[in-house]
């Protein structure tokens, strides 16, 4: 019997260590609201979290969203917007959709404070046309996704934003390129078949009737955000390891689902796509 205690003993101290690596859920002040209602599970262990990216905004004022008076590690920037209605509604879309052990409420990952992003294979990030990450962001970033993990970006639109994105994520993946993803990947037939695909408008267009937040017609803060764009890195394996949503606002679609006000085939076409690429990032 002595003999066989360490292995128990070892098997609890691997779990006690798993458990302590992983940070406790923690909840940030919101760009839009700061009274969502926490799901009363919020706190259950599940196999798959939806992980929020935390990042520094931009330097540069681009557009009206520049706020310097706020300190990224607060909340209330850019990283914060859709959040945290947008994460539930997609968490709770999951646990209706696919058979994926799903957790009720999101993670916020800022990877300049630990390993914590480690234990998460699915990473999200809103509004990436305005993030400028760290050089100790960058490295964490790309050891994150040289152990497997899976990067999906979203709702960032036009030719600036485009280049702010490219400024951070080039120092990520310098060696990568990135490309349009082909209509027989399968990243789009996990389980939905997504060949029809259309351009997923934020909530302005309750008051635009335009699914183009950035057009060349009314270009605003930068033009060009009136194609959207479905693009991707592969690793050497063929994986794809980040998706990008160019000229779409996906979060909309997710956090605005039980609004009456905001049309149905946005949401759903967004969930799906939000479905298909966390199953294939949990699948392959």
């Amino acid at each position: 019997m002595r003999r066989l205690l360490p292995v128990p003993l070892a098997a609890a101290l691997v779990l006690c260590v798993t458990l302590f690596a992983q940070r406790p859920f923690r909840e940030y002040p919101a760009w839009e609201y700061n009274n969502f209602p926490l799901p009363p599970d919020y706190n259950v262990p599940a196999e798959w979290t939806f992980a929020r990216l935390m990042y520094p905004t931009f330097h540069l004022p681009i557009d009206w969203q520049f706020r310097p008076q706020y300190d990224w590690h607060d909340g209330y920037t850019n990283w914060t917007i859709d959040y945290p209605r947008s994460d539930r509604h997609l968490a709770m879309a999951m646990r209706r959709l696919t058979r994926i052990d799903a957790r009720s409420a999101e993670q916020p990952i800022n990877l300049e404070d630990d390993d914590d992003v480690f234990n998460y294979p699915w990473l999200y990030a809103v509004e990436v046309g305005h993030w400028e990450l760290t050089d100790k962001e960058v490295a964490k970033f790309r050891e994150y996704l040289a152990r497997g993990g899976f990067f999906m970006c979203d709702d960032f639109h036009g030719t600036t934003e485009w280049q702010v994105f490219l400024h951070s994520m080039k120092k990520v993946i310098p060696d990568r390129e990135i490309v349009d993803l082909p209509n027989d990947s399968p990243i789009f037939h996990t389980v939905y078949d997504l060949d029809h695909r259309y351009q997923v408008p934020g909530m302005q267009y309750v008051y635009t009737h335009s699914v183009c937040e950035k057009c060349r017609t009314n270009p605003g803060w930068g033009s060009g955000g009136d194609v959207p764009q479905w693009r991707g890195v592969y690793d050497d394996h063929g994986r794809i390891v980040i998706a990008i949503c160019h000229n779409m606002d996906l979060g909309d679609s997710w956090e605005n689902a039980d609004d009456v006000r905001y049309p149905q085939q946005f949401s759903a076409l967004g969930i799906r796509i939000g479905v298909n690429y966390i199953v294939y990032a949990m699948t392959h």
